[in-house]
C-alpha cells in the first residue's frame, strides 16, 4: 500500500473535524461571544496578558504544546502496526484532543484566564485543586526534565543544528522589537528568520567546522574529560546547563519579547517542514513496509499502552496547561478560541500523522522494521531517530539532499522541544508563587525566586538518577511516567469542562464521553505500570524514581477524580450563569 493515501485519509478527517465538529462544539456547546471582554484585554500588563492576533497567538500556541512528543509518541506506537496508531491519532484529535484543548482555553477566559488548576477550586474544591496543582507541578517538572534530555540528545547526535537553532534567539528578539514597539508587521520578519535559520542548516551540514560538537571537542565519547565523565557525558551536562540559563531567561522576560515572535517563527516551521515532507511524499510515493498489525509485539499489548504511548499526537494533558496558562491570557476575542485551540490541535494530528507515515516508510522492507522495532524497548530507543531518517528520505522527493533535511528536520524537532521546554518553565513559575500565595509563603511568590527553583529541581531530575544511558538517564527514565500523567491530567481537565458545561445547563457529553476513555485507559495502564512494573513485584526490577512519582500521581488523580464524579452527579446545582 503506498502512504499517500494515509495522508489523503487524515487530511480528509481533520478537515471534517474542523470545518464542522469544531464548529458545532463552538456555537451549540460553548457558545463563544465575540464581544466578550477577554483576560488579555482586562488585564492588559505588557508581560503575561497581551492581546494577540489570533494567527500569531496560533503560532504560540502550537508550538508550546507541539514540542517532540507528537513525533515521538507515534514513532512508538507503530511498533504495534500502523492501522491502530492512525487511528487513534485520527479519532483522537477531532474527538478528544479537540475538545479538550478548545475546551480549557475557553474555560479560562472564562474565568479570568486562571489555569485549569486553580479552577478545580471553583469547580471542585479547595482539596481537589491542591492535589491538582501537585500533580501539574510534578507533570511541568517532568516535561522539562524530559525535553531537556530529548534537545540536548538532539544537539549530540545532529551538532549541525546547534547554530540555525540558536540564531533564532537574537532573530526572534528583533523581531519582537520591530513589531510591539514600532508596530510593524511580523509576517515579513518571520520569514526572512526562517530563511537565514534554514540558509545556516545548509552551511552547517556541509561545513564540518561551523558544527557545534562538543564531543568531538573534548576527544571523542570514549575521552576522559573531568569528574568521571566521557566525551558524550560531559557534552550532555554542558547542553543542559545552557538550556536552563536559557529557560531562565526566556520564562521570565515579557512574552512579545521572546515568547511569542519567536514561535511565530517555528509556526513558519511547521507549515515548511509539513509542506517539505507532505510533498516529499507525494512525489516520492513510497510503499509502506511496517505491518498494518503486528503480531510479533507480544512483550507489551497495545491496549491498553498504546493510548499512553501516542500521547500528545491525540490528547494531551499539557495542552490544557498551555491553554489555560499562558494562550488565555493573549486571546484578542473569544471567538479566536475555535482558531487557537481546536486548529492547535489539528496541527497536532497532522505532526503526529507524518511521524507515522515516515515511520512506516524508512525501512526497505517488512524484514528491517521488524528488526529495528524488535521490541518495546528497541521502539522506545529508536522511535525519534526513526523519524528524522523517515522525514530526511521523505525530503528526498523533492530534491533536497538527505543530510540538509536531517539537519532541517532536527533543527524543527529541537525549536518545538525549546518552545515546550521554556513554556513549560514559565508554567511552573506560575504554580510555584499560586502555592505559595495558598500556603503564605511571600519568597516564592516572586518570579525570581520561583523560576530559580524551577529550572534547579528540573536540572537536577534530569541529571542526578542514574539508568541505562549512564549519567543523565533522568529523561529516558521519566519518558513513561509522562505520557501516563499526561493522560491522567487530560481526563481530569476534560471533567472538569463537563462540571463546567452541566452548570451552564449545556450538553456535556462532547467532553464526558472522552473523559471517560481517557480516564478508563490511562488509570489501567497506570495500576498495571505502578503495580505490576515499577514497584518490584512482576518480572522486573524495582525502579524508585517512577514507582514513587507515580503512586503519588495516580493516587493524587484518583482523589480528584471521585470528588469530581461526585460533583458532577449531584442534582441540587443551580443552573448558573456563564
Amino acid at each position: 500500500m503506498h502512504a499517500v493515501w494515509l495522508a489523503v485519509i487524515g487530511t480528509v478527517v481533520f478537515w471534517l473535524g474542523y470545518r464542522y465538529y469544531s464548529k458545532f462544539v463552538a456555537e451549540k456547546i460553548y457558545r463563544l461571544d465575540p464581544n466578550y471582554v477577554t483576560p488579555a484585554h482586562e488585564f492588559q500588563d505588557g508581560v503575561d496578558f497581551v492581546p494577540t492576533k489570533k494567527s500569531v497567538l496560533w503560532g504560540h500556541h502550537f508550538t508550546s504544546v507541539a514540542g517532540a512528543a507528537p513525533i515521538v509518541g507515534p514513532a512508538i506506537a507503530v511498533y504495534w502496526g500502523w492501522l491502530p496508531a492512525l487511528l487513534w491519532v485520527l479519532l483522537g484529535t477531532v474527538f478528544a484532543a479537540g475538545v479538550h484543548d478548545f475546551g480549557t482555553l475557553v474555560l479560562s477566559v472564562r474565568n479570568k484566564g486562571q489555569s485549569v488548576g486553580t479552577l478545580a477550586n471553583k469547580l471542585v474544591g479547595k482539596k481537589a485543586k491542591l492535589l491538582f496543582l501537585f500533580i501539574i507541578l510534578i507533570l511541568v517538572l517532568m516535561v522539562n526534565a524530559v525535553f531537556a534530555w530529548v534537545i540536548s540528545n538532539l544537539f549530540i547526535k545532529f551538532p549541525a543544528s546547534v547554530i540555525p537553532v540558536f540564531i533564532e534567539i537574537p532573530l526572534a528578539i528583533w523581531i519582537g522589537y520591530a513589531v510591539y514597539k514600532k508596530k510593524g508587521s511580523m509576517l515579513l520578519p518571520s520569514i526572512i528568520a526562517l530563511a537565514v535559520m534554514y540558509g545556516s542548516a545548509v552551511l552547517t551540514s556541509k561545513i564540518p567546522a561551523l558544527q557545534i560538537d562538543l564531543v568531538k571537542y573534548f576527544g571523542g565519547a570514549e575521552a576522559s574529560v573531568a569528574f568521571g565523565l566521557n566525551g558524550v557525558s560531559m557534552a550532555f551536562f554542558i547542553w543542559i546547563i545552557i538550556l536552563m540559563i536559557y529557560c531562565y531567561f526566556a520564562s521570565t522576560l515579557p512574552v512579545w519579547k521572546l515568547l511569542q515572535p519567536r514561535d511565530y517563527i517555528n509556526s513558519h516551521q511547521l507549515v515548511v517542514g509539513l509542506v517539505i515532507m507532505y510533498a516529499g511524499l507525494l512525489f516520492l510515493n513510497p510503499e509502506i513496509t511496517a505491518p498494518i498489525t503486528n503480531p510479533d509485539a507480544a512483550d507489551k499489548s497495545w491496549f491498553p499502552l498504546l493510548f499512553i504511548t501516542i500521547a500528545c499526537g491525540a490528547i494531551s494533558g499539557f495542552h490544557g496547561l498551555v491553554s489555560s496558562g499562558t494562550s488565555s491570557k493573549q486571546l484578542n476575542k473569544e471567538t479566536d478560541a475555535r482558531f487557537v485551540g481546536y486548529l492547535g490541535a489539528v496541527g497536532e494530528g497532522f505532526l503526529a500523522l507524518i511521524s507515522i507515515i515516515a515511520c512506516v516508510t524508512v525501512f526497505s522492507s517488512a524484514g528491517e522494521f521488524k528488526e529495528a522495532y524488535s521490541s518495546f524497548a528497541a521502539a522506545n530507543g529508536g522511535g525519534l531517530g526513526n523519524f528524522i531518517a523517515g522525514g530526511a528520505q521523505l525530503a528526498t522527493g523533492i530534491g533536497i539532499p538527505a543530510d540538509i533535511a536531517a539537519t532541517i528536520i532536527s533543527v524543527i524537532v529541537v525549536s518545538f522541544a525549546a518552545t515546550t521546554l521554556d513554556s513549560s518553565v514559565r508554567l511552573m513559575r506560575y504554580i510555584i508563587a499560586e502555592l505559595g500565595t495558598e500556603y503564605k509563603l511571600d519568597t516564592l511568590t516572586k518570579p525570581h525566586v520561583a523560576t530559580s527553583i524551577a529550572v534547579v529541581a528540573s536540572a537536577a531530575l534530569v541529571l542526578l538518577p542514574k539508568g541505562p544511558n549512564g549519567f543523565g538517564s533522568g529523561g529516558y527514565l521519566l519518558w513513561p511516567l509522562f505520557g501516563t500523567s499526561n493522560q491522567l491530567l487530560a481526563g481530569i481537565s476534560l471533567l472538569l469542562i463537563s462540571i463546567w458545561l452541566k452548570r451552564l445547563g449545556r450538553n456535556y457529553l462532547v467532553s464526558f464521553i472522552p473523559m471517560v476513555f481517557i480516564l478508563f485507559m490511562t488509570i489501567w495502564a497506570m495500576i498495571q505500570q505502578v503495580v505490576f512494573e515499577w514497584s518490584g513485584l512482576g518480572s522486573t526490577d524495582m525502579n524508585l524514581l517512577l514507582f514513587i512519582f507515580g503512586s503519588i500521581i495516580l493516587v493524587f488523580a484518583i482523589w480528584i477524580v471521585l470528588t469530581a464524579l461526585k460533583e458532577l452527579t449531584k442534582k441540587d446545582h443551580k443552573i448558573i450563569q456563564d
